[in-house]
């Protein structure tokens, strides 16, 4: 159990600090194992950008790689955003066993399978929370569908680990929607909100809580009211909450209307069933099943049938799916004629639940959670303190990748592996971190705009920007003309990122993951030239320095 007070202070948090330090011991072991000589660990932070299901099975195959080639166990810090952090949270819950992880991931997929009945009931449990919102729906309905996952496991679960230095320190990062004009206008730091096996809060303010108490209700900096620790699965439809901003969920949603108005014949047929099995339960009747029917096909009479999908879509989509299965459930589970009260209590739950997303969806309320800054006198913003919740989303809303949770001179990283997974220009998350730089007086590499764009149009697996100071920096993106040659449209398009889950086959994720392995093979040589560099600045210098390149 974490401190029951909000922290306030500058500098690295002191769980943080000494679990750094424990890693620097493993550090400098995996640097001896490379042939890597240095007095003092140098900082190795890896990034995962965000890219949905694409970035996820990507940052897996990163990970593996990384692994074998021994490189995982120099790195100090993994950050991601968005989809990224389903693999990098994965990593944590597999004790960093990547053959079991990569094995588990290739059998989720093979099956095709997710558990509809535990997701509806994990979001209609969410739903008795004063602070339901979106994110609840998104994270058991649609993420878990996307990944075949329902953790239940913690973020504090992950602490034994980590202090004990033998994996990276995590960082999964979010930001606070209702600070999304400040970021616009002035790409405000306090905008980035971070989360750790130990804490979660704001880096820019200094100000966090224990992360088994993020949820609960404080008010001047004391806690007045505890609520259960969020579970993994919650997390991760918070840290991957892309459609939580409008105009995102434009190009989402326009891409689905088509399908949806195909389908609406019959997900309305299938709905109509529901209610009307509703009503009847409330009313006590219980007509035998070719009443209902009937009255299903009288109420669908004089309705036009659906618009043939001139793009081949199957008429079926998961939503359809869903509606048959748990239709089908409930009225089997009805056909007692006996009043049962634990149905009872259920059908509430469910109404419930149903009230309480269309309420949101109304608002279009995402990560609604207590602010733990509310009223605080230690937080000069009255913006951040005066509001009783935060609304926390996906961090990709604003630069699709973790640089400015990496980038603070308190974590003193040297050396950054930047993994890219976009789908599109590879290179925004380098102009978009160039530009939050600058605003903030930040070191950080400069390059060109003309120069990005060349890159852009034909990149490569590797690019390393150094400045005169900071950390330097090795941009590699996932679609690159090194391992995609002439087809990385068509690897993009293969890979979109609002692809269902059922469109990746074993096939289809087992040469993604073998894409992602490529780009860190073919640059093991770069990648341990720079581990060199970095590490020389702590070399003794009576010492001779080697570095195996093979």
């Amino acid at each position: 159990m974490g401190s029951s007070e909000v922290s306030v202070i500058p500098g690295l948090q002191k769980e943080e600090k000494a679990a750094v330090e424990r890693r620097r011991l493993h550090v400098l072991k995996a640097l001896k194992k490379l042939r890597i000589e240095a007095d003092e660990a140098p900082v190795v932070a890896v990034l995962g950008s965000g890219g949905g299901l694409r970035a996820h099975i990507a940052c897996l195959g990163v990970l593996s790689e990384m692994k074998e080639q021994g490189l995982l166990d120099a790195v100090t810090y993994l950050a991601g955003v968005s989809g990224s952090t389903w693999a990098i949270s994965s990593l944590y819950t597999n004790d960093g066993d990547m053959e079991a992880l990569e094995a588990d991931l290739k059998h989720r997929f093979t099956r095709q399978e997710w558990d509809l009945a535990k997701s509806l009931q994990k979001t209609i449990q969410a739903a008795r929370s004063e602070n339901y919102s979106l994110t609840d729906f998104w994270a058991y309905m649609v993420i878990s569908k996307q990944t075949r996952e329902l953790p239940e496991s913690h973020l504090s679960n992950m602490k034994k680990p980590v202090e004990e230095g033998t994996l990276p320190y995590p960082i999964f990062a979010a930001i606070d929607n209702d600070l999304q004009p400040s970021w616009q206008e002035a790409r405000a730091p306090e905008t980035w909100f971070e989360f750790t096996p130990h804490h979660a809060g704001f880096p820019a303010l200094g100000a966090f809580v224990s992360i088994t108490h993020f949820g609960s209700k404080f008010k001047k900096g004391r806690l007045v009211r505890t609520h259960p620790e969020r579970d993994l699965t919650f997390l991760r439809g918070l840290w991957g909450s892309a459609l939580g901003n409008t105009e995102v969920i434009r190009e989402y949603i326009f891409g689905l209307w088509r399908r949806a108005v195909a389908n609406a014949k019959s997900i309305g047929h299938l709905l109509f069933a529901r209610l009307l099995r509703l009503q009847e339960s409330s009313q006590g009747e219980h007509p035998p099943p070719e009443a209902r029917l009937l009255r299903l096909q009288e109420s669908s009479q004089g309705e036009h049938p659906p618009p043939e999908d001139e793009g081949g879509e199957p008429e079926h989509t998961w939503l359809t799916e869903m509606l048959e299965n748990w239709t089908r459930t409930s009225l089997e589970k009805q056909e007692q004629p006996h009043e049962d009260p634990e149905r009872k209590g259920s059908l509430s739950n469910f109404m419930d639940f149903v009230k309480k997303t269309g309420i949101c969806a109304s608002k279009w309320e995402w990560g609604t959670t207590h602010n733990f800054l509310y009223k605080h006198s230690g937080i000069r913003d009255k913006i951040m303190s005066s509001r009783k919740h935060l609304h926390l989303v996906d961090a990709g809303l604003a630069i699709n990748t973790p640089f400015p949770l990496v980038l603070p001179p308190t974590r003193e990283v040297h050396l950054i592996l930047s993994f890219d997974f976009s789908a599109g220009d590879p290179f925004e998350t380098i102009r978009a971190t160039t530009d939050y730089c600058r605003r903030h007086k930040i070191p950080f590499p400069q390059v060109e705009e003309a120069e990005l764009d060349l890159w852009s149009k034909a990149p490569a697996s590797c690019y390393i920007l150094k400045g005169e100071t900071g950390p330097v920096v090795m941009h590699f993106p996932l679609f690159n003309i090194d391992a995609c040659g002439g087809d990385i449209e068509a690897w993009s398009d293969t890979y979109d990122t609002f692809k269902l889950a059922d469109t990746y086959t074993l096939d289809v994720v087992v040469l993604l993951l073998a894409l992602a392995k490529k780009n860190v093979r073919e640059n093991k040589k770069k990648i341990l030239r720079e581990l060199m560099n970095v590490a020389g600045l702590y070399y003794p210098k009576d010492s001779a320095r080697s570095c195996c390149l093979a």
